[in-house]
């Protein structure tokens, strides 16, 4: 049990469609974000965006807490959206006589994920940069040293991705994740030289910006590397009502002017492509389902929707 395969066979060829498609139709790989040289001696910058919610951060937070490796080697970096708010100042103000905590709250472009992403890269000083949510949960203290261990291990890897399970998949009626290590901003490791180059990612993406930067990190031919020794656990996909998948949707749609056709088509098919599963009567594919009927909505509705969706 360790760290194994660059990508799975599927993720094989969908690399080798799209890096087909790219030399057919090639365009700008760049996205939205300026990212400074790292510095200060950090090895890994894990960056948080939130808004409220600080029952969660703080879980997160304890967990970097309790992690062996050297603090000064780390830093935590919180983003907090729509100009912060004083309860959450106080938290990493809490955690900044422990951790190296920098806390910065989001100055415009508020429930933009992609801009708010950025904005944390920005502010960051880290050769690695790892993305966390507010309700990642880390249960192992040796998660940054392994994390460490493997990227000297392997210099030829650009992101390393930990196996990742549903917070609570065993109680009944509930699920786990459909893919085990889908390159996700909930948990995943990045070298900071491969940020720069794909420029992070696109400023007005709502949700799944992580998805698009991927897509861009698959076409520039760059290497992952699934690594089972790291593991995290986070909520599986739940979708009470359709704002969130709607908006999505809205940010895809807004790529028209970034991608060639053929390929921003494909983006919409894939995030589409899970619709029907909503007429099964498995709860998981039913979730999965609804995400798509929103995105499709949302990207129906978009050019009659002059200042897009907002989300949250």
């Amino acid at each position: 049990m360790g760290c194994h395969g660059r990508v799975g066979d599927l993720r094989k060829v969908r690399a080798t469609i799209l890096q087909s498609l790219y030399k057919l139709s090639p365009f700008d790989l760049k996205g939205d974000c300026s990212v400074p040289a790292a510095c200060d001696g950090i090895k890994i910058s894990c960056i948080i965006n939130f808004y409220s919610r600080l029952d969660l951060l703080e879980g997160i937070l304890f967990s970097l807490l309790q992690q062996d490796f050297d603090r000064k080697l780390f830093e935590v970096v919180l983003v907090e959206d729509r100009e912060g708010t004083d309860a959450g100042k106080a938290l990493a103000d809490r955690f900044g006589k422990m951790l190296q905590v920098r806390y910065y709250p989001l100055d415009k472009n508020f429930g933009m994920m992609g801009y708010s992403r950025n904005y944390g890269v920005e502010k960051s000083r880290g050769a690695v940069i790892l993305f966390l949510d507010d309700d990642t949960v880390i249960l192992q203290p040796d998660f940054l040293s392994m994390l460490d261990v493997t990227i000297i291990a392997n210099p030829d890897i650009d992101a390393v991705v930990p196996h990742g399970s549903a917070s609570f998949a065993t109680i009944a009626n509930h699920y786990d994740y459909h893919d085990d290590y889908f390159m996700t901003s909930r948990c995943t490791a990045y070298s900071r030289e491969v940020i720069a180059e794909l420029g992070g990612f696109v400023d007005n993406f709502v949700g799944q910006e992580d998805v698009e930067f991927v897509t861009r990190f698959t076409i520039a031919g760059k290497k992952s590397l699934n690594c089972q020794r790291l593991c995290y656990f986070h909520p599986p996909l739940l979708i009470p009502n359709l704002r969130k998948p709607k908006a999505v949707g809205n940010s895809f749609y807004r790529l028209k002017s970034r991608y060639p056709m053929i390929l921003w088509l494909l983006l919409l098919l894939n995030c589409s492509r899970h619709a029907l599963l909503f007429l099964l009567p498995i709860r998981k594919y039913r979730e999965m389902g609804r995400f798509a009927i929103g995105f499709i909505i949302g990207v129906v509705q978009s050019p009659f929707k002059q200042n897009g969706y907002r989300y949250g």
